[in-house]
């Protein structure tokens, strides 16, 4: 991939990768951008997750053709930009780390390193020269997590965006950019919107004809159209929180029978977990051979575990009934006040409305 002159593409796809973070479907994978800028010295934007370690140092040595890297800058630390620092600077121990204040603070945390000997502390404002590239970073605090800087090099108008301008999706994937990146921010970053909106602020300031984002492609072409876009996902991800957050408010009158559903669901994952052991241990006990003593043994384990899945079909229906149960109430509530809404307004407004559009 050919992004300028002087900045290289060193990430990775990830086609292995079913469930992003655990939860959101990737059917067309992932990818993790990484980023080398060369000049006079040598910067590293970022690493990537901890499976694809060898590949990224692979593609950062092929890049580097024979130097060494003076820099590498850290933009945010959640695990799958953060895992290989300490492999980074084990394979180059001379050059410097470059990150946010609370950045560091996390790398004690994680690596129990913050690397004090040789770091470069930055924040709203500072910039770092590497020759005809100047760096100017940008804080981004929860754009999603609190240590998050974006980075700017005026020379070739990139920004380094973070997670900002992200997507789903592996880079070699066919697929449309706005489908993709809308579900990202939503999934992602789209509780985060008033920060997101102060981001999108200070990005208007600067002249960029690049972006290039820790997950997704690169986007040189017809800016306008992503930052346009990325604004109307937030506007309607503002919608749909505010939206969810009065569904909760108004569900709130039926929190004991959310309570007992959930504990009714914790103790279905008790049981579920207890019953294996309990039939292990019984099966231990006839392997090793069946007396008087081991039979009274294995009828007790035999009692348990009927009393174990007679309690798992008990937590199972009521997690199901309660949780049932709560929902209807709620739908039932949410009906009563929207009927009543309706009939709350004049006639003048059914007659301007057309079927359907109510």
């Amino acid at each position: 991939m050919f992004i300028t002159n002087d900045v290289k593409y060193i990430g990775v796809n990830d086609h292995k990768v079913d469930l992003f973070e655990g939860q959101y479907k990737v059917p067309n994978g992932m990818s993790y951008n990484s980023y080398l800028i060369m000049d006079q010295k040598i910067a590293v934007m970022d690493t990537l997750d901890v499976n694809f370690t060898h590949e990224w140092l692979d593609n950062l040595q092929n890049a580097l053709q024979g130097r060494s890297p003076d820099y590498l800058i850290v933009q945010h630390m959640e695990p799958d930009h953060s895992a290989n620092i300490v492999n980074f600077i084990k394979a180059y121990p001379n050059a410097t780390v470059v990150s946010s204040e609370k950045a560091f603070t996390m790398m004690n945390n994680f690596f129990g390193n913050d690397f004090a000997q040789n770091r470069i502390v930055v924040g709203e404002g500072s910039t770092l020269s590497l020759g005809k590239h100047t760096l100017t970073f940008v804080t981004a605090p929860m754009v999603h997590w609190p240590e998050v800087i974006v980075t700017y090099d005026a020379y070739d108008k990139i920004l380094f965006s973070a997670d900002g301008f992200g997507k789903f999706g592996a880079l070699d994937a066919n697929e449309d950019w706005l489908n993709e990146a809308r579900r990202y921010y939503i999934g992602i970053v789209g509780k985060y919107g008033v920060q997101v909106q102060a981001l999108l602020k200070k990005a208007a300031t600067l002249d960029i004809q690049i972006i290039c984002p820790l997950h997704g492609p690169v986007l040189s072409e017809n800016l306008a159209y992503y930052i346009n876009k990325y604004d109307i996902i937030h506007t309607k991800g503002e919608i749909i929180m505010k939206m969810l957050w009065k569904l909760t408010k108004e569900a709130a009158r039926y929190k004991g029978l959310y309570v007992l559903a959930i504990l009714s669901t914790l103790g279905l994952t008790v049981v579920n977990l207890t019953a294996p052991k309990v039939l292990s241990s019984m099966t231990g006990v006839v392997e090793q051979g069946v007396d008087e003593t081991a039979l009274d043994k294995i009828m007790k384990f035999a009692f348990t575990l009927l009393f174990l899945y007679l309690l798992r079909i008990l937590f199972r229906f009521l997690s199901n009934y309660l949780a049932h149960k709560a929902a209807w109430h709620l739908v039932g509530d949410l009906r009563i006040r929207l009927y009543n809404k309706l009939q709350s307004l004049d006639l003048g407004f059914f007659h301007d409305k057309q079927t359907g559009d109510l």
